[in-house]
């Protein structure tokens, strides 16, 4: 049997009819940028995150860069942010000038260790990015508490989140900012890149929309050295299509994902784990493996098709050899990047592929 890592196909089948229609409608209107599916879509996701305001952008990296210039944050500061997270993290500090400063992650649930964030912080902090990697939830209670006595900003990197949800609130509206990444393999994907931040600052996303758009309040009046990352019509029209039917697709990856915890049992497979007060949206499902890559090979030949999430960590990159690291600095970053593999995870996985990999696993 051939199980893909993911598809589209049961997706795109179900809205097909509606994003035709929707491409027809923007294309007949010929309103590009900046339009009614624009605002439709920043009212849309607002209100389903739980926040006053939502600004569609370019992409998930410039979400982030928008937030933190958005926030004067850049030359000379530092911003917190996990060591094991997808480098777009720590680009977007280095964009604005600023220094990623990391801090390893749990080994159960891959999140951000709060417990260690403290003594991370300087006088020259601005700001700690909390990232809800692979779909769960940071401790945010605990990252909030650190940020109000030192005075820091708190911004999500919901890239992976989308209906998340820690203590009933979702991604998104934790923080004083988030981004999200609407890329077309996320939770809630466009059809080509794609991004928004959320906030209940009206202040910040007033600025957001400005810096995104040439740093333009109004057309040839320019407030700031913005730049251009703007959520065109037709991807803002494709995930209004798609936003409704978030949820129930979210719902289809937690069944999977329990298939998994409950019948995955060899005892070399070391399961992730979820936090009691989190709604695990599963973008990822991330197992550790001693001999992660044999697995792979092994899983491969049975025609299962896995992920590394990510087989080199941030500090360990030649884009940041600036930073001096070396391998063994960050040793619980470096442990996940050579044990972690992602299983199959899509919505419309049929239960004999469900199965299969799990049987696969259990034999290993």
């Amino acid at each position: 049997m051939k199980v893909p890592f993911s598809t589209f196909v049961s997706m795109q089948k179900e809205i097909k009819k509606d994003i035709t229609k929707k491409f027809q409608d923007i294309y007949e209107n010929a309103y590009y940028i900046h339009g009614t599916e624009f605002q439709n879509f920043n009212k849309n996701f607002a209100d389903y995150i739980g926040v006053k305001y939502a600004v569609g952008v370019g992409n998930g990296l410039e979400a982030l860069i928008l937030i933190l210039r958005a926030f004067e944050i850049g030359a000379g500061d530092e911003v917190i942010v996990p060591s094991n997270t997808y480098i777009a993290t720590a680009l977007a500090v280095s964009y604005v000038g600023a220094k990623p400063v990391f801090v390893e992650p749990n080994l159960d649930d891959f999140l951000i260790n709060a417990n260690l964030i403290e003594k991370a912080i300087t006088k020259r902090t601005k700001a700690i990015i909390a990232v809800h990697l692979y779909g769960q939830c940071c401790d945010m209670n605990k990252i909030k508490s650190i940020a109000k006595k030192h005075n820091l900003k708190v911004i999500e990197d919901a890239a992976q989140a989308h209906g998340a949800t820690y203590k009933g609130k979702k991604a998104g509206a934790l923080g004083d900012a988030a981004g999200f990444s609407m890329y077309p393999g996320k939770n809630l994907g466009a059809l080509g890149d794609a991004g928004a931040v959320t906030t209940n600052d009206k202040k910040l996303a007033e600025k957001v929309l400005a810096l995104s758009n040439y740093g333009s309040d109004y057309k040839y009046h320019n407030l700031y050295k913005g730049l251009n990352s703007r959520l065109d019509e037709i991807q803002a029209g494709f995930l209004n299509v798609k936003l409704p039917h978030l949820d129930k697709w979210n719902s289809f990856r937690n069944e999977v994902a329990e298939e998994y915890c409950k019948k995955i049992n060899n005892p070399k497979i070391i399961l992730p784990s979820v936090n009691k007060d989190n709604y695990h949206v599963w973008h990822v499902f991330a197992i550790r493996c001693k001999e992660r890559d044999k697995l792979e090979n092994y899983l491969k030949e049975k025609g299962i098709s896995t992920l590394k999430h990510y087989p080199i960590p941030i500090h360990l990159q030649p884009a940041y050899k600036d930073l001096d690291f070396k391998k063994g600095d960050f040793p619980i970053a470096e442990e996940i990047s050579e044990t972690e593999l992602s299983l199959p995870m899509f919505y419309g996985m049929k239960k004999d592929e469900i199965k299969y990999v799990i049987d696969c696993l259990n034999e290993f």
